[in-house]
């Protein structure tokens, strides 16, 4: 599927500064329909636009093959699909999801004394999108606001894998495959598979060295009102430190934490 600049390219064939006007005329062109209550002809959004027929022909193509728009058979006419609105609410839900979780995230650091973190799902990998740093203690981890890590061997990548059926696993791994890290890290879908079953089992992961040599981490999921993992909140500390039974000791406060973080974001399960 084509992205980006990609898109502009299909539907212009030019890069650069032209690329950067072509930008405004692809937006112009999709709030344009956005803002019609019907279907439009290609004409009128040409009309409206004052925009050559051709090249608004050429930006509605590239929109429809890759599912922003759809041209109805009978009519001609163009419509945007709910594939835009599924823009707005990701980039909505991970805004919101960082300013309700981080005071949140801040009593579970000050619980462990450890790095916490919170990361959502981009394009099939971990994205972090906030951490709070212990105000005691410091661990140099590969955790970094904006960095991107492995699913499937990261304590939240495996909790986001939760919504991932048998068939899109299979695509996943297939796509981004199973990257030996370290001696623990998961090597085949069977090993996954499993992992997942224990994670649903217990309602959080764990990162026990299967990423990092040295760091150990539990992870909580966050869900939609429909129980969906939309993200997931994480605690790394140095194995030395975040022993099992440390862990074990702190995670039912940690829980109750997570717990009313849920209960904010409108999750009631």
């Amino acid at each position: 599927m084509l992205k980006g600049s990609a898109i502009l390219e299909k539907a212009t064939g030019k890069d650069g500064t032209q690329s950067n006007h072509s930008a405004g005329k692809l937006l112009m062109i999709i709030e344009c329909l956005a803002d019609k209550s019907e279907p439009v002809r290609l004409m009128d959004i040409s009309k409206e636009l004052k925009m050559n027929s051709s090249t608004v022909l050429r930006f509605l193509t590239a929109l429809v093959d890759n599912g922003y728009a759809k041209q109805e058979p009978e009519t001609a006419r163009y419509s945007l699909t709910y594939k835009i609105c599924t823009l707005g609410s990701k980039v909505s839900s991970h805004i919101g999801i960082k300013d309700v979780a981080r005071p949140y995230m801040t009593e579970l650091s000050m619980l462990f004394g450890e790095v916490v973190c919170l990361a959502v799902e981009q394009d099939r990998e971990v994205i972090y999108i906030d951490i709070v740093q212990s105000s005691t203690k410091m661990l140099r981890s590969m955790q970094r606001i904006g960095h991107i890590a492995p699913l499937h061997c990261t304590a939240i990548g495996k909790l986001l894998l939760l919504n991932y059926t048998d068939e899109q696993l299979d695509h996943v791994i297939a796509d981004k495959g199973l990257t030996k890290f370290t001696e623990s890290t998961i090597t085949t879908k069977e090993q996954l598979v499993e992992e997942l079953q224990s994670i649903r089992w217990n309602g959080y992961a764990y990162d026990d060295e299967k990423c990092e040599i040295g760091a150990r981490c539990i992870a909580f999921p966050l869900y939609d009102v429909e129980g969906k993992v939309i993200a997931g909140v994480s605690v790394t500390g140095p194995t030395a430190r975040m022993s099992i039974k440390q862990i074990q000791l702190k995670l039912q406060p940690a829980l109750q934490i997570i717990g009313r973080l849920r209960k904010e974001l409108g999750y009631t399960g």
